[in-house]
């Protein structure tokens, strides 16, 4: 059976050890775990305050986790660590300078295909922040958020109705849609949130369409982690799109291209591509008055490798 891997990730200051603690308060007894944390500075000072809770505690001090040395300390630590102690699962508090899309590309090396599975991946947001167009364009924060399953509103106490309003009507946009959105008061968390889901569905109807919908279609697809597109096909596809979907209004996906991710987003008829921190599945979404949705799903597998 493999250890199931959490990355709990946010900006700095967001209460990802306070949630941590708060989990290890509730760990069912017949679990094992281990938690590995990471500082950007020299001296770790979050491991120690979770280190006294009999739990094994690793902690990879002086950068971030997807950096170069980072990512050959992660995988040398799960080793170790593993070794001596099987655990159920393995908990990883990023710093929150981290770059957490580049954590879960690390945790993905084929030496640990056979060992890890990455369970459901958390980001705690200060709703503040979240809300704050300067925060939202910087692409640290972007990958955050990007890559998680479970987006948490911390530090609701110091928010407004009005704020928190403006964090659900925003947060429940996001593409690709999360698994979890909730709030945390002084970041207490729900064990059971551990096992949520992270599954695809091949297919999947939009849960929202644009106003005055009438006559409008959606449609959704997704393809497993690790089925690469090819990227001139890709591109061919999405210059086709108006000819596929009759009043196309809006498409946009998230694909794994040559092992990396981009985001294509068509939108007043035209598209753009960049790089997105999403790593679950390849997935594409449209709204159009009228298309076949077998064709649309038979382009897409044509342009995979």
């Amino acid at each position: 059976m493999k250890t199931q891997v959490h990355l709990f990730s946010g900006f700095l200051g967001t209460g990802k050890t306070t949630a941590i603690r708060s989990l290890i308060a509730q760990k069912p007894e017949s679990e094992q775990w281990l938690i590995i944390v990471n500082e950007f500075g020299e001296i770790g000072i979050d491991g120690a305050v979770l280190s006294n809770n009999g739990i094994p505690v690793a902690e990879i001090s002086g950068g971030c986790l997807c950096c170069t040395s980072g990512g050959d300390q992660i995988g040398e630590t799960i080793r170790k660590m593993l070794h001596n102690n099987p655990a159920h699962r393995i908990i990883i508090e990023a710093s929150g300078l981290a770059h957490a899309a580049g954590v879960i590309d690390e945790l993905k090396a084929p030496e640990f295909a056979n060992v890890l599975e990455i369970a459901a991946v958390f980001t705690l947001v200060d709703v503040r922040q979240f809300i704050n167009p300067d925060y939202a364009r910087h692409a640290l924060y972007q990958d955050q958020i990007g890559v998680c399953d479970v987006l948490l509103a911390s530090k609701t106490d110091l928010c407004s109705p009005e704020q928190l309003a403006q964090f659900h009507e925003q947060a429940a946009k996001l593409f690709p849609p999360k698994t979890l959105i909730a709030e945390v008061k002084n970041a207490q968390m729900n064990p059971e949130w551990l096992n949520l889901p992270v599954s695809e569905k091949p297919r999947y109807r939009l849960k929202t369409l644009p106003e005055n919908s009438m006559g409008f279609q959606s449609q959704g697809f997704t393809f497993a982690a690790g089925r690469n597109f090819d990227g001139e096909r890709l591109t061919q596809f999405f210059d086709d799109l108006p000819q596929l979907a009759q009043g196309l209004v809006r498409a946009k996906g998230v694909f794994q291209v040559l092992d990396t991710w981009v985001w294509l987003n068509w939108v007043d008829g035209g598209w753009g591509a960049n790089q997105v921190s999403w790593r679950r599945d390849s997935r594409f979404e449209l709204i159009a008055r009228e298309f076949d949705a077998d064709e649309i799903e038979r382009r897409l597998n044509a342009a995979l490798e």
